[in-house]
């Protein structure tokens, strides 16, 4: 039996597979969805075939053409999608780990090379498979050339198969015939103009009879239909050039080397790491897990010895960095076992061969081991943990400076996703897979074994990317300030949480009886069905919006009824009390400890800009808008011999544009404290400065906060309700007021194309993938995102440093004030009322002086006797 090889036409199979399989994407943000598909069908074959050799051929960077000639022409092709195209270099570094070899050349197109190597191979008494998505490769077709074509259905990959015979059996001429057919046909896909008015059909008649177009040229005269005979002698010159454009070149200036092109076993350790980056875990199965080489289980050690586990934190105290997990353990409970501090583990990482997972007994309790790594995180050069600020009550850090929180060192090196767990940062960081470990001391010691070996490698890519002292000097700082804020929490008054439940309660059951009074009828009003049937079926509201499931009922459907339908206006309040009633008035007491405060969490890895974000419950979302919402700011109060002072960033994001621009108007503007949405009005309405209205200042208001988030003409003319024209009108007449701005936000979408992300003043990365979408409002979305990222980035920045130099001096100066919230560009301080004044000195000096602008940083301060009041 002859030895076999199998070609791959590498971008025929990738794009096939990238249309076939649903969107997929890893941690990381990388598409994946081509490189599984691609895999799969390659596996499929391999298994199938079992050859002796293979070889994956692919164009060079985009498809290059046969002739120079003809390059014009066939550049007219479609670009590939920018989600397939940051493909293709991940799946060639997957094939090398598999030590797959592929061949590319310059100025040859991959079927070129199939060609090629498959006339070779042929000559060598090979047998060939040629796997391809493109049904040119049927010209290759022999007694020892095989073509096969994958294709998809209902989720299955299947594959159809072509000798020369079955060329002949199924499209009537022989693959060198089939040339002359696509010749005359065309090819719109492949952007190959064949002969206008000749089809499948036709061509393939003429080719049968005359077996070449040359042939049947010379009979033109004779050729069936008349139009076919009129069209190839008015096109000869196209259908020549079509023939050229269809011909796979087998005798192409290539060098192969049948040896390199040798399969062996594909499924290396180097490939492994790659499965795991992508998180193919349905194909690790192919891998041995001997040959995988991943041996760092075999150093991890369970120590419940006193004296061991001393020695061990002695060494871990001495280590350039140590890496620490601290867990509960609830499989080891030995009966009758119970202890004040708890039943767990420590674990620490200094090195690949010293990991040692420490279990608490009643010899080494948790308080024993927890002071034990106090200790290490006060004398180890780098203490490297996840989720830092979490253990901060176990561990007494002395030295907050030689801290490595791996979670916001992650967040900042990828900030798209909200995931930063030890599985994730171990895969990605050090391609290991920590997914599937379910023992409690293996996983123990893959955390802290991740927590040291990241620490590194992490500070090095934050120094390439300029990150590592928005790190060190904002971030890291900013865990230690966080953790505070926490532990103070903020005093409620539940009694008035609860009567102030009541009352919305009162309300929404009169608003109930109000709307069936005016609908006629009584009908669920939460539920979207029943509450389109009413409005535009049984009431005939006009504008019904309708979807596939009826009419919509949402939000901004009803806002455009609300002035002209007193109904609707109702049912819009009534789901704004609804929601501060669950929401709030009974969400909120659920959170009050026994001290009477609710002490939620700041969480800084999750809004991709840099904002710090609250949760359980998210106190930065209390309502504004409503009257009866901010209502629910007086139930917070500070404690006894306390007020509160709350201190507010005036404009900061629009303080920041002037300063990012470097627009002279706007900046001038500011340095003589000047109404910015006046003078904003005045400008872009042509009407002087003292005559500009209420309603202009307003508009102008609008504008000037909508520029900050790339806001378009639609979005504008939605927010004023005017036209689309006029709202393009106004922006217009913005970016003529203040053309540095306009600059600035084209030159910052403009470097987002080019490289891929944005960046505040102090450094933070922010990628926006979205740009190189071949979705257009995807591209759009990507655009405002540009805009508006270093923006509000570096307001976020600005409050963090603000927080953390408040916190600081608190500290320093041993005040008994604290910190207790903060709501994005506002700091609420519950302060002792004989240090009122001396927080507010501090409040004012740190604000202000957070960042040197070009315009000055202003800062509003009131205070009260509950929120609502200082607010």
């Amino acid at each position: 039996m002859s030895e076999k090889i199998v070609l791959i036409d590498g971008h025929s199979i990738l794009t096939r597979a990238f249309y076939g399989v649903p969107d997929l994407t890893n941690s990381e943000g990388l598409h994946t969805n081509a490189i599984y598909g691609f895999l799969n069908i390659m596996f499929k074959v391999l298994d199938e075939e079992k050859p002796e050799y293979l070889t994956v051929t692919f164009d060079v960077h985009a498809p290059t053409f046969r002739h120079e000639m003809y390059a014009d022409y066939k550049g007219t092709r479609k670009p590939m999608a920018e989600e397939l195209r940051e493909q293709v270099p991940v799946i060639k570094e997957v094939l090398k780990a598999m030590k797959i070899e592929i061949v590319e050349q310059a100025g040859l197109e991959a079927d070129d090379l199939l060609g090629t190597i498959s006339h070779i191979c042929e000559e060598k008494g090979l047998d060939v498979s040629i796997i391809s998505g493109d049904r040119d490769t049927l010209q290759l077709a022999t007694e020892h050339i095989k073509i096969r074509i994958p294709k998809t259905k209902q989720g299955r990959t299947e594959v159809e198969d072509y000798y020369a015979a079955d060329v002949k059996e199924k499209y009537k001429v022989t693959p060198k015939e089939f040339i002359d057919v696509k010749a005359l046909m065309g090819d719109a896909s492949d952007n190959i103009p064949g002969v206008p008015g000749i089809g499948e059909k036709t061509a393939t008649k003429i080719i049968e009879e005359y077996k070449s177009i040359e042939n049947a040229y010379a009979h033109v005269s004779e050729l069936k239909p008349p139009r076919a005979s009129k069209n190839l002698q008015e096109y000869w010159d196209q259908a020549c050039m079509s023939k050229t454009l269809a011909t796979i070149d087998i005798h192409a200036d290539i060098a192969f080397d049948l040896n390199a092109a040798a399969y062996g076993n594909p499924y290396t350790q180097e490939a492994y790491v790659y499965f795991q980056r992508l998180q193919f875990k349905n194909m690790m199965d192919r891998f041995d897990v001997e040959a995988s080489g991943n041996t760092l289980e075999s150093y991890f050690k369970e120590i419940t010895d006193k004296k061991e586990a001393e020695r061990i934190f002695a060494e871990a105290a001495r280590a350039e960095c140590t890496g620490a997990a601290i867990t509960e353990d609830t499989e080891n409970v030995p009966p009758l076992f119970a202890h004040p501090s708890g039943y767990g583990r420590v674990t620490v990482a200094y090195g690949k061969d010293k990991v040692y997972s420490i279990l608490s007994d009643a010899d080494m309790d948790m308080d024993y081991l927890l002071g034990k790594l106090s200790d290490v995180a006060g004398t180890v050069k780098t203490f490297s943990m996840f989720d830092l600020k979490k253990y901060l009550s176990d561990v007494k850090i002395i030295r907050q400076e030689n801290c490595f929180d791996v979670a916001v060192a992650a967040y900042l090196l990828n900030p798209l996703t909200n995931h930063y767990d030890c599985d994730d940062v171990a895969r990605e960081q050090l391609d290991i897979t920590v997914d599937g470990k379910t023992d409690s001391m293996t996983k123990a010691c893959y955390e802290a074994y991740t927590a040291f070996a990241c620490a590194e490698p992490m500070r090095e890519k934050m120094q390439a990317e300029g990150m590592y002292h928005l790190f060190t000097d904002i971030e890291m700082p900013l865990v230690f300030t966080l953790f505070d804020m926490e532990q103070a929490g903020i005093q409620v008054e539940a009694e008035a949480l609860r009567f102030y439940g009541e009352q919305l309660g009162g309300k929404i059951v009169e608003l109930e009886k109000e709307i069936f009074e005016m609908a006629g009828e009584s009908f669920n009003i939460n539920s979207p069905k029943q509450l389109a049937v009413v409005l535009f079926e049984h009431m005939k509201l006009p504008n019904g919006k309708k979807t596939k499931t009826g009419y919509s009922t949402a939000a901004d459907v009803l806002e455009k009824l609300a002035p002209d339908y007193p109904i609707v206006e109702k049912i819009l309040e009534y789901r704004q009390l609804s929601k501060l009633k669950s929401t709030y008035a009974d969400g909120l007491s659920v959170y009050i400890g026994t001290d009477r405060r609710i002490h939620g969490k700041f969480n800084q890895t999750i809004a991709a800009t840099g904002r710090i974000s609250s949760t359980e419950p998210n106190l930065q979302n209390i309502p504004v808008r409503m009257e009866l919402g901010r209502l629910i700011r007086k139930v917070f109060v500070p404690k006894e011999g306390c007020i509160f002072i709350d201190a507010d960033y005036s404009q900061i994001e629009l303080r920041v544009l002037a300063h990012c621009s470097g627009d002279e108007k706007l900046i001038q503007a500011y340095k003589e404290a000047k109404d910015i949405h006046r003078m904003t009005a005045s400008q872009v309405f042509h009407t002087p400065f003292n005559e500009v209205t209420s309603l202009q200042r307003r508009n102008a208001k609008a504008v000037n906060f909508g520029i900050v988030y790339g806001i378009s003409s639609f979005g504008l003319s939605q927010d004023l309700s005017i036209t689309r024209k006029e709202a393009s009108q106004y922006i217009e007449n913005y970016f003529e007021t203040y053309p540095g701005i306009k600059r600035f936000l084209d030159d910052t979408v403009a470097h987002a194309k080019e490289e891929g992300y944005v960046v505040t003043l102090f450094g933070r990365r922010r990628p926006v993938p979205e740009l190189k979408s071949s979705n257009f409002m995807q591209r759009s979305f990507g655009e405002r995102v540009a805009m508006n990222a270093p923006i509000q980035g570096t307001a976020a920045d600005i409050i963090k440093i603000a927080m953390i130099g408040v916190n600081r001096e608190f500290k320093e100066k041993e005040l008994k004030s604290k910190m207790i919230l903060q709501v994005h560009d506002e700091l609420l301080i519950e302060a002792y009322e004989e240090e009122a004044e001396e927080v507010k000195e501090i409040l004012k000096r740190q604000m202000e002086h957070a960042a040197d602008l070009d315009v000055p940083l202003i800062v509003d301060m009131h205070t009260g006797r509950n929120w609502y009041e200082a607010k």
